[in-house]
């Protein structure tokens, strides 16, 4: 597989924001289907996957890469 050139020369920190992005975006779909399953109709019906964690844990740790990446991206 061959990568872009934007990607395979990027920095570390360019890479970090971009696996921080993903990772933001991706915690966006769980609280999207956290909501979805919260106004369900049939409440027996619920569901087992714990939309809740999966959102902190992607949007905590998404975070964090962001907020390690932008300093060094705004000074290069």
């Amino acid at each position: 597989m061959k990568l872009p050139d934007t990607i395979l020369f990027a920095s570390d920190a360019e890479l970090l924001a971009l696996v921080g992005a993903v990772l933001l975006v991706l915690a966006g779909f769980a609280s999207l289907m956290e909501r979805r399953r919260v106004k369900r109709a049939a409440l027996h019906h619920v569901g087992w996957v714990p939309w809740t964690g999966i959102f902190l844990t992607l949007a905590v740790i998404g975070g964090g890469l962001l907020s390690v990446a932008v300093p060094a991206i705004l000074t290069a």
